[in-house]
């Protein structure tokens, strides 16, 4: 393990504020990138949407890759590129699958606090037109609802800290973050 987890271990995290990053996962729809982007502003942190970096580096859409290389090279390529990055003082946005990705998920640890944005399948239901273009890639015989429930334990169990948005819009979603930041690492205070 890293530098970083170590000093996580030794509850000194937040002396090493430089880097501390926050990595939002949960399912698609949940506001990952609008939360990251409103938190980012807050935190006065950089934004970081890993499907971006994925295309750039790959010079390709996600589809293309996809297309290309299948579900399976396209998680290998988001592993890849995850567990490579190399920011600071950033709110990152990763994709939903990549809590697949052992060593992503281990280096997105080891440089910040991993949120989960949790949102009941319900809501993921109404959200959901809003995000038909990206898509959600099912494997054969899957259901929207089976893929909900296999994720579920991964986020659970990478996340540092967890926010359930239930009954809340973005805005307040991205209010109850801040706070939590402040208040379990001091990340806020004295800047």
């Amino acid at each position: 393990m890293g530098k970083m987890t170590e000093e996580r271990k030794a509850g000194s995290f937040a002396e090493g504020r430089d880097r501390a990053n926050v990595t939002l996962i949960g399912m698609p729809a949940a506001g990952k990138s609008t939360v990251g982007v409103l938190l980012a502003k807050r935190l006065g942190y950089a934004f970081v949407d890993v499907d971006l970096v994925i295309q750039e580096q790959e010079n390709r859409l996600l589809k293309e890759i996809i297309a290309d290389e299948g579900m399976d090279g396209f998680m290998a390529v988001e592993n890849r590129v995850n567990a490579s990055l190399d920011v600071q003082k950033s709110v990152i946005a990763p994709g939903g699958s990549v809590i697949y990705g052992e060593e992503a998920m281990e280096h997105l640890k080891s440089i910040g606090l991993v949120v989960y944005l949790k949102i009941s399948f319900e809501e993921l239901l109404k959200r959901l037109g809003d995000v038909v273009d990206r898509g959600v890639v099912l494997k054969e015989g899957m259901t929207l609802q089976d893929l909900y429930e296999e994720r579920i334990s991964y986020f659970e169990k990478y996340a540092d800290i967890t926010v359930d948005e239930e009954g809340k819009n973005l805005g307040q979603v991205v209010d109850e973050l801040r706070g939590l930041l402040e208040q379990r690492l001091g990340l806020l205070q004295g800047e």
